[in-house]
């Protein structure tokens, strides 16, 4: 070997990555909250945890990515809103348990490090984190050459939140007679995007910056549409009514994630037509000519969360939302499952 090779010359830039350390830093300090110990460069994130207001405190943990959605990203050169989506999908699966997020932390890898998106990312991370009232403690930025085509990505989320164990919400008090109360989604969120993908771009051969008259905008900001966090509005529901189940609707939609809270002999009834549905499902389901079905299983079809609340608490509910200006319906009820019944059904 005629020279000497350097770390950087197989592709991992580590001064890039360091300089980056005090941009990340600040972006951090922006959702600083009571409990955060120290800041960002450490070798594990610090959180001091009050458990004063618990009777028996219960941590609640949740990982999950952005999926394919992130091809929208590449595709649009914008990658601020993904940063959003990745903390709504981890706070959100520990917000309808009952849980208040304490803090987040991200992993980032990328082919050759590219500052100003690193930097995007981890400001849509902040505010996503601002959204959910959580707090940015630590991540990771890893550098992988030939992993990953030119400004390309891939990235993954962790909450950590907490709950008094009287106060966990899993479903166990679903009875017949409870109704579901449907909250609106902001759109697609970040599931189904393999499928809208082959749609849009392979079949229709659209590309992002196409107006489309019936969804007011390019196909392009519809698709990278942030998924809505719910986290924080969540806590004042729970506590002033007393709610039996709560659904995130990710993957698998109404009909999958419905299922996961049900008990044994319940069933999930829900009333067609009874929420207004965004423009992109009737658009997406108009041009693959899509079931019913297909698209209930698939995506959430403009319902992001479902509450399940006895019969009395439907309504209060309903108008709770709506003064925060959340758009909710009474979607359904819980009926008694029979043995040849679906979970899950739609009448």
């Amino acid at each position: 070997m005629g020279r000497k090779i350097t770390y950087a010359d197989a592709g991992v830039d580590i001064d890039k990555g360091n300089r980056l350390i005090p941009s990340i830093k600040s972006i951090a300090k922006t959702t600083s909250r009571s409990g955060v110990i120290g800041e960002i460069g450490g070798f594990g994130g610090l959180y001091s945890l009050n458990t004063n207001r618990y009777e028996r405190p219960v941590l609640v943990s949740s990982t999950d990515g952005v999926g394919t959605k992130l091809k929208l990203a590449f595709m649009m050169q914008k990658h601020d809103t993904v940063g959003i989506d990745l903390v709504a999908m981890s706070v959100n699966d520990i917000a309808v348990q009952g849980a208040k997020p304490l803090f987040f932390l991200d992993y980032i890898s990328i082919g050759k490090m590219n500052e100003a998106i690193i930097i995007d990312v981890i400001k849509g991370v902040a505010a996503g984190c601002n959204i959910a009232q959580c707090s940015l403690i630590g991540g990771e930025t890893a550098e992988m050459p030939g992993f990953y085509k030119e400004n390309e990505y891939d990235i993954a989320g962790f909450a950590v939140g907490i709950v008094d164990n009287s106060k966990i919400i899993d479903g166990t008090g679903i009875r017949v007679g409870n109704y579901l109360v449907g909250i609106a989604s902001s759109g697609l969120h970040s599931n189904g995007f393999s499928l809208v993908r082959k749609l849009c771009f392979e079949e229709l051969k659209l590309k992002v910056d196409d107006y489309i008259e019936d969804l007011g905008q390019t196909i392009g900001e519809c698709l990278l549409t942030p998924t809505k966090i719910y986290s924080d509005m969540i806590q004042p529901l729970i506590r002033d009514l007393h709610i039996n189940g709560l659904a995130h609707i990710t993957g698998g939609g109404l009909i999958d994630n419905l299922s996961r809270i049900l008990p044994n002999g319940c069933s999930a009834e829900i009333t067609k037509q009874s929420w207004d549905v965004p423009p992109i499902f009737l658009f997406l389901q108009d041009i693959a000519k899509l079931s019913d079905f297909e698209m209930q299983r698939t995506f959430n079809c403009g319902i992001g969360l479902v509450a399940v609340v006895h019969e009395s608490e439907a309504k209060d509910m309903v108008e709770r939302l709506n003064a925060m200006n959340e758009q909710a319906w009474i979607i359904g009820r819980i009926i008694e499952n029979n043995d040849d019944q679906p979970n899950v059904l739609f009448v």
